[in-house]
């Protein structure tokens, strides 16, 4: 199971995001679990993830997640802004699949 965390500023709308991802997984098959969750929350999910994809306005803060959550063998990207926009779930879980193979 790949474990993917979406985080924002406050979880709203990556909750709609991580609600699409899901019905995508579904959909073809694949053993994911998806969560959204305010970006303040990230830390306490550190153990429980395999990917981080954080809200596009928080693209900057992807290097400073990505050293928090190195010991823990999380990868960090942020969500691509016209996927984020369209609510493009199943571009965005393409984007933390891939992340995984990386």
């Amino acid at each position: 199971m790949i474990r993917i965390l979406l985080a924002c500023g406050i979880g709203a709308s990556t909750g709609f995001m991580a609600a699409n991802m899901r019905k995508i997984a579904k959909q073809q098959g694949l053993d994911v679990s998806v969560h959204a969750v305010s970006k303040s929350q990230v830390m306490e999910y550190a153990d429980k993830i395999d990917v981080l994809l954080l809200g596009p306005h928080f693209s900057s803060e992807v290097a400073k997640y990505q050293n928090q959550l190195n010991d823990h063998g999380v990868k960090v990207t942020s969500i691509d802004p016209d996927d984020y926009a369209a609510l493009d779930g199943e571009s965005i879980l393409e984007t933390a699949l891939d992340l995984m193979e990386e």
